[in-house]
């Protein structure tokens, strides 16, 4: 990879950044706004709250940081929250010089943490976001204290053939329509005029991106993560066969908590219920089990043809292990 991201055309990234705004809207006010120098360029971080252990939100592809803005209130509550717009997608943040491959995204996102002089933290990644937290806990884990999954993409299950094929047509037609209907259908529910869906949607139309290709990692180095792993996964979603991912990352990482939301689809936390659910998984303290040891609070959220591991299908609902 030789090349680095950047706007279609001045138009574009005048369209790009209407939108944005209008998307970051919806957020808390920060209490602070970083543009982090790192080798690869500069990374916009809102910072949010001023409490407890860090917690650092990835959000998915084209997404940005307005894409959690249902979760940060509740999470700055408690901790010190640093929202961050991927770097070499669109947003804030400005790619300056190529990824040689995926150890260099890695390299990028802890510049940013050292730079902001970070450590302890709990990484939290959805969709897309999930990979960059995996990946960034296989090769630059150090200043990691834990990481959290809301249904990852390409972790453990690859996309469905249907990503490809309604994404590709939406891309090469270009309609409202189409794109209505894909968003609609890998979302759960019609979020197409969501300012947050709409940037998305801008960035995907004005935004070339420049990245290594995103593939699963090798299960040995999926094996290789030591850090406390939470991973959420919606039970609806049709981006990828969530009770397959969830199965093989269980059996991957025996010390991860996994659990999948019968009724959510990819955008996890859209329904109040998950959100909450959500928030609460993620302001639990991370804790580190020996493989084996039994799980507190299983959840019985497992699809009905998956194999029976630790879970059962049934109501969203603790229960003691």
């Amino acid at each position: 990879m030789n090349e680095i991201g950047g706007f279609r055309s001045s138009a574009a990234e005048k369209r790009y950044f209407a939108a944005y705004d209008r998307a970051m809207a919806d957020c808390p006010e920060p209490g602070a706004v970083f543009d982090v120098e790192t080798r690869h360029g500069t990374t916009r971080v809102y910072r949010y709250g001023d409490g407890d252990s860090p917690i650092a939100l990835l959000p998915g592809l084209m997404a940005t940081s307005a894409c959690f803005a249902a979760l940060i209130p509740a999470l700055a509550e408690h901790h010190t929250v640093y929202a961050i717009d991927t770097l070499g997608e669109a947003g804030r943040s400005v790619q300056k010089v190529p990824f040689k491959d995926i150890r260099d995204r890695a390299s990028a996102l802890d510049d940013v943490f050292e730079n902001l002089s970070l450590t302890g933290v709990r990484l939290v990644g959805g969709s897309t976001g999930g990979w960059h937290a995996v990946n960034q806990a296989i090769h630059a884990p150090g200043r990691l204290e834990s990481i959290a999954l809301l249904d990852a993409t390409t972790v453990s299950a690859p996309f469905t053939r249907k990503v490809f094929r309604y994404g590709l047509a939406a891309a090469v037609l270009d309609s409202d329509r189409l794109w209505r209907r894909f968003l609609t259908w890998s979302a759960g529910e019609d979020v197409f005029d969501q300012p947050a869906a709409r940037l998305v949607l801008a960035g995907i139309r004005c935004y070339r991106a420049r990245v290594p290709f995103q593939v699963c990692p090798a299960e040995e180095a999926l094996r290789s993560i030591e850090l406390p792993t939470r991973a959420l996964f919606g039970g609806r979603s049709v981006v990828h066969d969530s009770a397959a991912a969830a199965a093989r990352l269980e059996s991957l990482l025996p010390h991860s908590d996994v659990e999948i939301l019968p009724d959510a689809g990819h955008y996890l936390y859209l329904r109040p219920r998950d959100r909450d659910l959500i928030v609460d998984r993620l302001l639990r303290p991370p804790a580190r089990r020996s493989p084996g040891a039994p799980r507190p609070n299983s959840r019985d959220t497992r699809r009905s043809d998956a194999p029976r591991r630790r879970f059962r299908r049934g109501r969203t609902e603790d229960r003691a292990s």
